[in-house]
């Protein structure tokens, strides 16, 4: 727990870092452009193909009849908005995880080698390849368990718990592999991941709870038309900056383990492995 705590406090102060802050804009213009671009061609069809949708949804005409009765119309029209906005707000979280770990994460990775890790070997245990790979087959889980958990979202608990637990696992399986695909070979990794598996999928439920609070200002755009423009940019910024610090969670977090890890098998050897390693590091 105190690898975990401090961990999440440096990248905290990481995340203050004006190098930090730069490095969040330029995917965040990429997806802002992007949801500009989805929203002016595609926001009028589906919200209308959602509309009919609910309008001849099973059950949907008994319950519009008895709101009609209570002198209570347009509800159709009301939820559709909010139907497609929760079935964006997965991929918008999904393009913007993505984005971070692809683009941002290796230079936190770097960033903080270089000041906390200097000395740590880097054994190259996994490629841009490998880790691409690996990201869209955990993405692809992901999806699944999405799409199969959907109807379970109809019970009131259980929607504020199932999105955060599968965009935890999610953000774990992606961020922990790329914080370790440089410095650790690959059963270094496995041993990593094996041995902190439960604080490293806590940290990925953390970030997916944090992920829910951007929601509340993409429901505030959809409220306040004329602030669309200025509360979705926003609401992106957000979601960056918590990956961006739950990529340096994980960078800090990853590479500190990495680090005990040799140590404790540094310590293991016996005496003379020990010393010709530590002369052959020297050399």
């Amino acid at each position: 727990m105190n690898l975990w705590l401090d961990s999440a406090w440096r990248a905290l102060l990481y995340c203050l870092m004006p190098r930090v802050i730069v490095l969040t804009l330029l995917p965040l213009l990429v997806i802002t452009l992007a949801s500009w671009a989805a929203w002016y061609f595609y926001w009028t069809p589906v919200t209308s193909a959602a509309q009919a949708l609910l309008e001849h949804a099973w059950g949907m005409q008994w319950l519009l009849g008895h709101l009609q009765t209570w002198g209570v119309s347009g509800v159709p029209a009301v939820l559709a908005p909010l139907f497609v906005l929760i079935l964006a707000i997965p991929v918008i979280i999904i393009a913007c995880l993505l984005l971070v770990t692809l683009w941002l994460t290796p230079s936190f990775v770097n960033l903080v080698a270089q000041r906390r890790f200097p000395d740590l070997e880097r054994k190259q245990g996994g490629t841009l390849a490998s880790s691409l790979m690996w990201a869209l087959g955990s993405t692809a889980a992901a999806v699944i368990g999405f799409v199969v958990s959907l109807p379970l979202w109809l019970i009131p608990p259980l929607i504020l718990i199932l999105p955060p637990l599968i965009w935890g696992w999610l953000t774990f399986r992606i961020m922990a592999f790329d914080a370790l695909a440089e410095h650790a070979s690959r059963e270094e990794r496995r041993d990593v991941l094996r041995r902190h598996r439960l604080p490293l999928l806590l940290m990925g439920v953390c970030t997916g709870f944090l992920s829910a609070a951007p929601g509340i200002v993409w429901i505030s755009g959809l409220l306040f038309a004329a602030l669309f423009f200025v509360l979705i940019p926003l609401a992106l910024w957000i979601y960056m900056l918590i990956f961006a610090f739950t990529s340096l969670w994980f960078a800090h977090y990853c590479l500190a383990a990495l680090a005990q890890l040799r140590a404790l098998q540094q310590r293991d050897l016996p005496p003379s492995v020990s010393a010709s390693v530590l002369s052959d590091e020297v050399q």
